[in-house]
């Protein structure tokens, strides 16, 4: 009488033992664990966060879009830690750029504001303005108005236009829709961070050799500021149309 080997008996015990557990498991009826949830709360990857909240307006890689680049090496040379976590927490009152920190009636916990700081700060560029100090981020001094036409006429007439209307290489940038929604601090960055993804330099760039001091820069945007109507938009027609050009009566 012939024996098998203990072990064959045993491996083929295990395999069916192993079969078993499969059709019990995926039998109707048969306990699945469930997948791990994760909360929004808990979200604290940046890529997800920054995607689902920045990108819309500054681009899906920061390069800029219907607000500032966040990737622009220049701004993030004048745009600390403090500047980002006060911007994404609180925004812009008075401006398209909402406030995203719970504790601002925003979504986002301070662990998310923290992701998305140090995701934004991650794209700064050592040395990205060479061996200059670029103008502060906040103006130390308020401008002056009278001045910042001279300092416009100086460094911007060039490409807006002489009353800062358009010109061949930039946009109206005295149109009362426009200053409404951008306050006189984005004026400020935009004026020493340039728009490079629309062709528009920084501060140094304006004239060559003859970068913007901290007081052109305060100056212009005064006079930008100066410019904003009190009621933005068309304004309502002076008379009714006749009911020939399809008026209401």
């Amino acid at each position: 009488m012939k024996h098998r080997p203990i072990f064959a008996v045993g491996a083929m015990v295990a395999v069916a033992t192993v079969l078993a557990c499969v059709a019990c498991t995926s039998s109707p009826g048969a306990y699945r664990p469930e997948p791990t949830v994760v909360t929004p709360n808990d979200v604290v990857d940046f890529k997800q966060l920054y995607g689902q909240n920045c990108a819309g307006c500054h681009g899906a890689d920061g390069e800029g879009g219907a607000a500032i680049a966040l990737a622009n090496p220049v701004f993030l040379a004048i745009a600390d830690d403090t500047v980002i976590r006060r911007l994404a927490s609180n925004g812009v009152p008075g401006t398209p750029m909402p406030a995203f920190a719970q504790s601002a009636g925003g979504m986002l916990t301070e662990k998310q504001i923290d992701a998305i700081v140090s995701g934004i700060r991650s794209w700064a560029k050592p040395n990205a303005v060479g061996n200059q100090t670029p103008p502060p981020y906040t103006a130390p001094v308020p401008g002056d108005p009278q001045h910042g036409a001279d300092a416009y006429r100086t460094y911007c007439s060039s490409c807006h236009g002489a009353d800062g209307r358009g010109g061949t290489k930039g946009s109206a940038i005295v149109d009362g829709s426009y200053l409404a929604l951008v306050s006189d601090q984005q004026l400020r960055t935009v004026v020493i961070a340039g728009r490079p993804e629309l062709g528009a330099p920084d501060w140094r760039g304006d004239v060559e050799g003859k970068p913007m001091s901290a007081q052109d820069i305060s100056d212009v945007v005064a006079w930008l500021s100066s410019q904003r109507p009190k009621f933005p938009g068309q304004p309502y027609p002076t008379a009714a149309a006749s009911p020939a050009q399809g008026g209401i009566q």
